[in-house]
């Protein structure tokens, strides 16, 4: 369980429940970047290039689940060695494990804003970039309810 929602300094869950939302998959260290603020994905997959104002994270542990969300404050394209929001240490552990990319698009996260009931893994998790509302996020229960509304 994240003990996030029963935090005093919590973002309010007050985003549009109309707004388009992407879901991912992220592990341990990329959550954790996504909590500083930022979660990088190769310029070639297609969700860089997709129009939604929110992204969601299924946590593959410690939780099996789609626990937050945050909005997308800007989208900045970064070159391996180059300047900007990415560390070496970010490529080596976020991009590397992945895919040898020399191009990424940084999506600039708001703070994360944890879900009142996360939506659980029924099935066999988040693969890819599922497409959603926020309202289907606080809907659901369950991944294979909402793989039943999203688009991947």
């Amino acid at each position: 369980m994240d003990l996030d929602q029963f935090a005093d300094d919590t973002p309010a869950d007050d985003a549009d429940g109309g707004a388009r939302c992407c879901v991912v998959a992220t592990q341990q260290d990329t959550f954790g970047r996504c909590r500083d603020g930022i979660y990088p994905s190769p310029r070639s997959y297609a969700r860089t290039r997709r129009e939604f104002d929110y992204m969601a994270f299924y946590r593959t542990a410690p939780v099996s689940a789609i626990t937050h969300y945050a909005p997308i404050e800007r989208r900045i394209e970064q070159t391996r060695g180059s300047a900007g929001p990415m560390s070496a240490d970010d490529w080596e552990t976020l991009i590397d494990p992945f895919s040898d990319e020399r191009v990424v698009v940084v999506f600039e996260l708001g703070e994360l804003v944890p879900l009142d009931s996360p939506v659980e893994n029924d099935q066999n998790g988040v693969r890819g970039a599922w497409y959603c509302t926020i309202d289907s996020l606080r809907d659901t229960g369950t991944l294979s309810t909402l793989a039943e509304r999203a688009e991947t």
